[in-house]
Formats: C-alpha cells, sequence, structure tokens
C-alpha cells in the first residue's frame, strides 16, 4: 500500500497577467512532485481564476498562496493584505466558480486582517493515501532514568555492606 507524507508550499506573488500561468505551472509541478497529478486540473484552475480576479479588482498585487496536503484533501489557500478587495462584491463570481469545481471552499479574515480564501481538493476513494505514521516523541519521563524502588531489607544490606568489596574492585 502506498503512504502519503503530509506536505505543505507557500509561495508568494506579484500578481500580474504573466504571473498566472507561471505561477500554475508552479503549482502543477509541486503537485506531481507529490504524486497527486490528478488534483493538478482543479487547483491550478482555481489559482488561475483567484489570480486574475485579484490582478482585476485589488489595488495591493501580492498575494500567499499555500498548500497543504494531509493524505486525503489537498487545500489550496490564498491570502492578501487588501483592505479594499471585498470578496462578497469584488469575487463574487470567482467564488462561485470556484464553489462548483471544488469539494469546499471558504473566506476568512486572519488575526493580522488578512483575508483568506481557501478551496479544498479531496483525494477520490481510489485515491486516498494513509499517512506515513510518525514516531513518537519521548516524554520527559521516558528519558529519565528513575532508579526503582528496592526494598528497605536490601536497602540495609547494601549500606552495612562490608568494605573489603571496594578492596577487591581496585
Amino acid at each position: 500500500m502506498k503512504t502519503a507524507v503530509p506536505c505543505y508550499y507557500r509561495i508568494d506573488v506579484e500578481v500580474s497577467p504573466e504571473r498566472v500561468g507561471q505561477v500554475s505551472r508552479i503549482l502543477a509541478a509541486h503537485l506531481r512532485y507529490w504524486d497527486l497529478d490528478n488534483l493538478a486540473d482543479p487547483v491550478c484552475r482555481g489559482a488561475e481564476l483567484l489570480l486574475r480576479a485579484i490582478h482585476q479588482h485589488a489595488s495591493d498585487k501580492r498575494t500567499t498562496i499555500e498548500l497543504w496536503w494531509n493524505g486525503q484533501h489537498l487545500i489550496t489557500a490564498f491570502g492578501d493584505d487588501d483592505p479594499e478587495l471585498r470578496p462578497d462584491q469584488d469575487l463574487r463570481s470567482c467564488l462561485a466558480d470556484i464553489a462548483a469545481m471544488s469539494d469546499g471552499w471558504g473566506c476568512c479574515a486572519s488575526d493580522s486582517g488578512t483575508k483568506i480564501i481557501w478551496f479544498s481538493q479531496r483525494a477520490r476513494a481510489g485515491q486516498r493515501v494513509p499517512l506515513v505514521p510518525t514516531p513518537p516523541v519521548p516524554t520527559l519521563m521516558e528519558d529519565l532514568q528513575v532508579p526503582r524502588e528496592l526494598p528497605v531489607a536490601m536497602l540495609a544490606a547494601q549500606a552495612g555492606a562490608p568494605d573489603d568489596t571496594l578492596e577487591d574492585s581496585r
């Protein structure tokens, strides 16, 4: 059985018409590298839609694109700092297209004021891949060697042991 390793990729983009195709090819290359060829088309279509909408409506043309793969879902997120870009007004038709072609989508704001638009693609039943298990990190108690409790009689016997055992070891 093939296993999947969780993957993450981030790219910062200065959006322009010629960069839309370049970014789409970069994202497709990463998805092929992660063995997710079947998800490249919908992700690249969604990325192109959002990049064109950002170029058309945003005054700040910078955006950050992030991809997360967890073995079952690929989440693509776009973050921008443009306070004048309103997803509910400016990106309405773009978001409707993304909703139609994705398994899930959403828009939210972060604590820093960044707007995040995301959409997800689910691996289909035959394409689902379990994650590679990671070994657990040892806890502090496992790292410290705590002496075992000895019965009081054994401790007393060790304390009263003759000193000739020390002479033999010298």
